[in-house]
């Protein structure tokens, strides 16, 4: 079963994989380069195709802009399939943009630092995968400069994101008391998602006009961060983002010290560290809920629901044994039923929680990847296990999807895979899991 599967995962990301070298995550829906994506995907190439796993990473900062940032989607190519496309974004309306590629103005959570180190991990040859990442490592550490510098508003190493698809949690309920904030126009578009994928399973419309107005409000302003954090009616503090960049603080520090020679850069991110986590467990921790919230910066209110995301922190060591203790509890309680595949996205004692519906309470394997980890580092192995093979079981009974229905009763009698088909990061992410 185990080599099967793997021979599959192999077989989509290779299928997937574009002569620009990236890989698309799946057919027809995603067409391009999605940063997170290229990320979780470069793990799974690593284990076949090291080289492969390198040009997919150097292929996604090769976009990188003049001030660090890194876009959550390159346009390396042209396509119908998609909305909205490069046309709507508008990249060159910043004068720090890449002149190589189009791509979007926003950002996905930053998980290329964390990225390399599992390249290292899982390379054969690691005097070889060492030269590779010692020749790309300071791309990746302007981003976190560039985060550091023009996202962390407060000086609290937290740094805010403007848009919902930057969280990539893309229609996560946590949005909704944002989106009763706004009145956006009612724009005039065609949505090409839902030619490939039922509508049941998507955002609405009416949340297309917002997402919309706010990347019109970035436009006008030509991607300013400064003016953005002014003006953007979404402006918020996420702890999977959050997460995604400690982490990767933890591995850029990690692989600099096995380079050497990167005293003052091993220093600044230490700094950083310090003071991100500090700020995290002071902000976003909620004692009463037993979990890290969202914090709504644009309205200073904390956005008291408990997602997937709440968890990713224990990926990067940053609740105490303590606090991770009453977390695991919180998610067990509430995500971890008999009846239940771990772990929803969304709180699924909440009357926001839709199984079907993309981030409003599917099972993502990503997340479940994260959690793998997350659980493992502060050795809740049984649990952590259950993650695994809950993502191994939903895989080989219904395909390699997207997202999954968490609720086992359904995957009795109907496949209960939604959105994408032979999607990359489910592939990438199993292989690794497989591999543990």
């Amino acid at each position: 079963m185990k080599e099967n599967l793997s021979k599959q995962a192999i077989a989509i990301l290779e299928e997937n994989f574009q002569e620009g070298g990236f890989t698309i995550p799946c057919k027809g829906l995603y067409p391009f380069q999605w940063k997170w994506d290229s990320g979780f995907i470069a793990i799974g190439q690593a284990y076949y195709d090291i080289e492969k796993a390198q040009t997919e990473i150097s292929t996604l900062l090769d976009a990188q802009w003049a001030n660090g940032f890194i876009p959550h989607i390159v346009f390396h190519n042209e396509s119908d399939t998609y909305f909205p496309g490069a046309d709507v974004h508008r990249s060159d309306l910043s004068p720090l943009a890449s002149k190589k590629y189009r791509s979007t103005g926003m950002t996905q959570p930053p998980v290329t630092g964390f990225v390399l180190e599992e390249m290292y991990r899982i390379a054969k040859d690691k005097k070889s995968i060492l030269a590779y990442i010692a020749s790309e490592i300071d791309k990746v550490y302007d981003n976190h400069n560039y985060f550091y510098t023009n996202r962390d508003v407060n000086n609290e190493g937290l740094v805010f994101i403007y848009h919902n698809w930057e969280s990539g949690t893309d229609n996560s309920p946590i949005w909704d008391d944002i989106w009763k904030t706004m009145n956006p126009p009612e724009y005039t578009f065609e949505r090409r998602d839902t030619k490939h994928v039922d509508a049941s399973q998507r955002p609405s419309n009416r949340e297309y006009d917002h997402y919309l107005h706010i990347i019109e409000i970035a436009k006008e302003h030509k991607y300013n961060d400064a003016k953005i954090a002014e003006h953007s009616p979404f402006l918020v503090l996420d702890p999977l983002f959050n997460a995604m960049l400690i982490k990767s603080n933890e591995s850029l520090i990690n692989l600099y010290q096995l380079i050497g020679d990167n005293a003052d850069k091993i220093a600044q991110l230490k700094k950083w560290q310090e003071k991100s986590v500090k700020g995290f467990n002071d902000k976003l921790w909620d004692a009463e809920l037993g979990a890290y919230i969202h914090y709504d910066l644009r309205n200073k209110k904390p956005l008291r629901f408990v997602t997937s995301s709440s968890f990713s922190p224990l990926y990067a060591g940053i609740p105490s044994k303590e606090r991770a203790a009453i977390l695991v509890k919180t998610m067990m309680t509430k995500f971890g039923g008999d009846d239940m595949y771990l772990c929803a996205s969304f709180d699924p004692d909440s009357d926001r929680f839709d199984p079907k519906k993309y981030w409003r309470g599917p099972v993502w394997i990503n997340m479940n990847w994260i959690l793998f980890y997350g659980l493992k580092n502060y050795d809740f192995n049984d649990i952590a296990e259950r993650v695994k093979n809950d993502s191994i079981k939903l895989i080989e009974k219904n395909g390699f999807y997207e997202y999954f229905n968490p609720i086992k009763k359904v995957n009795e009698t109907e496949n209960v895979g939604y959105g994408g088909n032979n999607f990359s990061w489910s592939a990438a992410l199993l292989i690794d899991l497989l591999n543990d």
